[in-house]
Formats: C-alpha cells, structure tokens, sequence
C-alpha cells in the first residue's frame, strides 16, 4: 500500500494578495472615483445655481429659478405666476443639461 502526501504550493499566499489588490483597484477605478465625481460635479452645479436659470427636479418638475433663498432652497417658477419652494438637492443636474443644450 502506497501513501501519497500532497504538499500545499508555497509561495501561493503572494498571488492571492496581488490578486486581492488587483480587485481592490479595479473596483476603485471603476465604482467608487466616477460616482465621486459625478458627486463633486453635482455640488458644483447647486452651488452656481442663480436667479433665471432653467432646471428640471428629481421628480421631473421643469421650471425657472425665481430666487435662491439662503436656507437651500430656491423658490421655482413653474408656469406664469405660479411658485413653488424646493430644496436644491433636489435639482437634477443631468436632466437640467439636457434643457438646456
């Protein structure tokens, strides 16, 4: 009767390690730094927001900024004489680019 002994590879720990920071890279580079700058350019966008500005909301309320109020939020003009009060958060910047190209 035979026995056979398997042996375990060394230096196998290495490559898993690589790996694991390969991963950890690609998932940065592809995940986490596009929607930071998607985030950073939202930020901008609400920060540079000013009277006469044509926006569209998260909820697809399309009107003119009447006025930028000091407490985030600015007062829209929805239609002639219509006004409604919103957060700026809540402006879409991607949806506001679209009207206005």
């Amino acid at each position: 009767m035979t026995t056979i002994l398997l042996q375990a590879p060394q230096g196998g720990g290495t490559f898993q390690l690589v790996m694991l920071g390969g991963i950890i890279v690609v998932f940065w580079f592809f995940m986490i730094r596009p929607q930071a700058k998607k985030a950073k350019e939202q930020k901008k966008f609400i920060d540079n927001m000013q009277k006469g500005d044509k926006v569209v909301t998260i909820a697809g309320i399309h009107g003119t900024i009447n006025k930028v109020n000091e407490d985030n939020t600015v007062q829209l003009e929805v239609s002639p004489g219509s006004y409604i009060k919103i957060e700026r958060s809540s402006i879409s910047l991607e949806w506001s680019q679209a009207i206005s190209k």
